[in-house]
C-alpha cells in the first residue's frame, strides 16, 4: 500500500522526478510498508498518487528492478522480491543482536558512508539537498518517537542517492534501517547518557554532515560523517567494555 503523499514538485527534469520516485518506493520497501511478495500499485495508480508521468513511473520501476528490489511479471504486475538479500552482500538485521555485532556494523558503515559523504558533496544536486533537508527535518522533529529511526535512515539513504552511484544505494536498500544502533539497542542507556543530551548530539552531528554536503565541502563531509559514526561506535564500545568488566 502506498500513502497518498505527493513528491516535492519544483521545476526539474524527468530524471529528477524519477530519482525522487525511486527513493520513495525504495524506502517503503525497505521499511516494509510494501512487504515482500506484495504487488505494487499499477502504473496509473502511482501516476495519480505522485503526480508524475507514465514515463517516470516506468523508469523508476526499471531502476528498482536493476537494484533487485522488484520483479515484473508480464500481464500480472510488479512484485517486491521475497529474497532481497539473497544476491551479493548478505547482512540480516535480525542477526545483529549483541553489542559486539552492532559495533562491527558501525565499523563497516564507516568504511562505506565516509566515502559516500565525500562523493555526495561533490555530486549532489539541488534536489538531493532538498530531500536530505526534508529527511533531517523529520528526524529533528521526531526526536524520541519511532519515526526517528525511519527518518534517520532516510537521511543516510539520501546521501547514498546523492553519490550518483547506484551501488551505494543498493547496499543501503538491502541492509535497511536495521543497521541503526537504536533499532538493536538503547544506545543512550548503554552509554549512560541523558536521552535528551544524546539526541541533541545526534542532531548536531547530522547537521554538520548536511551542511558540509550542501556547501560541497568534500573533506568536511567525510570528516563529519567519520566523526558521527566514530562517536556512535565509541559510545557503544565503552558500554561493551563496561559490560565485560562487570561480568
Amino acid at each position: 500500500m502506498i500513502d497518498n503523499i505527493e513528491l516535492p514538485r519544483p521545476r526539474r527534469k524527468r530524471q529528477s522526478f524519477t530519482k525522487a520516485l525511486v527513493v520513495e518506493l525504495s524506502r517503503k520497501i525497505t521499511e516494509a510498508v510494501i512487504k515482500c511478495g506484495d504487488k505494487l500499485p499499477t502504473e496509473s495508480e502511482i501516476m495519480i498518487v505522485y503526480n508524475v508521468s507514465r514515463t517516470v513511473v516506468r523508469e523508476a520501476i526499471s531502476r528498482l528492478q536493476a537494484s533487485g528490489l522488484v520483479e515484473t511479471r508480464h500481464g500480472v504486475g510488479t512484485f517486491v522480491l521475497d529474497n532481497l538479500n539473497t544476491h551479493g552482500l548478505q547482512i540480516d538485521p535480525a542477526t545483529i543482536v549483541t553489542l559486539r555485532e552492532v559495533i562491527d556494523i558501525l565499523e563497516f558503515r564507516t568504511s562505506l558512508e565516509v566515502e559516500a559523504a565525500g562523493l555526495a558533496a561533490s555530486r549532489r544536486s539541488a534536489e538531493d539537498v532538498a530531500l536530505m533537508r526534508n529527511a533531517l527535518d523529520e528526524f529533528n522533529q521526531a526526536r524520541h518517537s519511532n519515526n526517528a529511526v525511519a527518518s534517520d535512515f532516510q537521511f543516510h539513504y539520501q546521501i547514498a542517492v546523492a553519490t550518483g552511484n547506484r551501488y551505494f544505494t543498493d547496499i543501503m536498500s538491502h541492509i535497511g534501517p536495521g543497521i541503526l544502533p537504536r533499532t538493536r539497542l538503547n544506545s543512550a542507556l548503554l552509554a549512560h547518557t541523558d536521552p535528551e543530551q544524546y539526541q541533541t548530539g545526534l542532531v548536531r552531528e547530522h547537521e554538520q554532515i548536511f551542511e558540509a554536503i550542501a556547501r560541497q565541502d568534500i573533506d568536511a563531509a567525510r570528516a563529519a560523517m567519520k566523526l558521527h559514526l566514530t562517536n556512535s561506535r565509541e559510545r557503544l564500545r565503552n558500554a561493551h567494555d563496561q559490560v565485560l568488566t562487570t561480568v
